[in-house]
């Protein structure tokens, strides 16, 4: 018993650790309209939620020189450590399913957090400690709201995948010391967050049953049309486990605007592209290619959630990629590597998907009128990226 309840410490500490350290980057946020939803959470919380919150400024007291001695723009924090992308992708799924298990709104409060320190980061990366103290409250929540067993998946699946020189190489880096009392303080932080389990909420979707209807519809002809162009692509090429080469402020920044976009959509939709995305990668073959239904639902999920945001956020996140993308010239680089008919006909049904996505957006959302051809472009833009670029940032 002793050894599964320190097996068990263990995992939740790693679990901690990767959301603290390993995914500030990822994560998406809150809009600052959501304050009525916060507020709900965190009566239905109650005093589990401070009892993680005064653990968290603990654990940002006893941390944050330790945080400052990270080189936070160094590009070694965007190599995959260890395994190969077939390996990654597996463990990303039992990632990807950990935080569809947690409580939606809590997701959204930590994912504010994120924005809030981003926003007016200082070109060191490093957040103040007030701001770290939100995160890391928030982070405690998210995983309080998560089956334990959903915590131990992520600890079994990523501990073998790192290489054990990894954790040497990275205490060389800062003080040893500061490193090893930041380490004890959040095996404390974690001891709290166990001790106070918080039930998650069911979201209900907001998307209209009859965008839903006609979204799910869509993506089915765009999954047929476009399968072909899809095995084509080398998905185990290893273009797709670089990053943009770019100034790392910069590309943070284009994420913050994921962030906040990511935060604004439906959470039903985002639960549902999640758990498909699970799913999809769970059953890929040897070559990383997915199945056709599996592509299906994902486009369907994608579909939801893009026609449940605004139109400025698409609007602002097809800015921010375009600026890094466009300039090192990968989109043509990319194309240059597929069969151009299979391409040709996977974008001509893609715009037909398109068309029912932006229909689906200005019914549920009120909107009047047509969209610019800015506009346009943007909504065609994002979901590319989401489909296909965004692998970039997951493995």
């Amino acid at each position: 018993m002793k050894a599964a309840a320190r097996t068990t410490k263990a995992a939740l500490t790693a679990a901690l650790m990767v959301a603290l350290f390993g995914g500030r980057c990822f994560t998406p946020a809150v809009p600052r309209t959501g304050r009525g939803a916060r507020a709900s959470v965190a009566m239905r919380a109650g005093a589990k939620t401070d009892a993680i919150g005064k653990a968290a400024e603990e654990l940002s007291k006893a941390a944050y020189p330790f945080m400052t001695q990270v080189d936070w723009n160094s590009p070694e924090y965007w190599i995959p450590p260890g395994a190969d992308a077939m390996t990654w992708a597996k463990a990303i799924a039992t990632i990807i399913d950990h935080g569809s298990s947690m409580d939606m709104e809590l997701v959204k409060q930590g994912c504010w957090a994120h924005h809030d320190a981003i926003k007016d980061l200082p070109s060191t990366g490093i957040c103040s400690e007030a701001e770290l103290t939100a995160m890391n409250a928030a982070i405690g929540r998210m995983i309080a709201s998560a089956p334990q067993e959903k915590t131990m998946a992520v600890y079994d699946a990523v501990k073998p995948l790192i290489d054990p020189k990894v954790a040497p190489y990275l205490m060389s880096k800062v003080n040893e010391d500061d490193a090893k009392a930041a380490y004890e303080a959040l095996v404390k932080f974690t001891e709290v967050v166990k001790a106070n389990p918080i039930t998650p909420s069911n979201p209900s979707s907001t998307v209209s049953a009859g965008s839903a209807s006609s979204i799910g519809e869509a993506a089915g002809k765009l999954a047929g049309a476009s399968y072909p162009f899809m095995k084509g692509v080398d998905w185990l090429d290893g273009l797709y486990g670089q990053t943009v080469p770019t100034n790392p402020q910069k590309t943070l920044k284009a994420i913050d605007k994921m962030i906040v976009m990511g935060a604004q959509m439906d959470s039903a939709s985002l639960k549902e592209a999640a758990n498909a995305h699970v799913t999809a990668l769970k059953n890929m073959d040897d070559k990383a290619m997915m199945t056709e239904e599996d592509y299906k639902a994902i486009l369907a999920g994608i579909g939801k959630t893009v026609a449940s945001v605004p139109a400025s956020s698409v609007m602002d996140v097809y800015n921010s990629i375009g600026g890094l993308v466009t300039s090192p010239g990968i989109p043509s680089h990319v194309y240059g590597k597929q069969n151009p008919k299979d391409a040709i006909d996977a974008y001509m049904a893609f715009m037909e998907f398109k068309d029912t996505v932006r229909a689906a957006q200005q019914k549920d959302q009120g909107i009047t009128g047509v969209f610019n051809a800015e506009q346009n472009g943007a909504l065609i833009g994002l979901i590319v990226l989401i489909n296909v670029a965004g692998v970039l940032f997951m493995r």
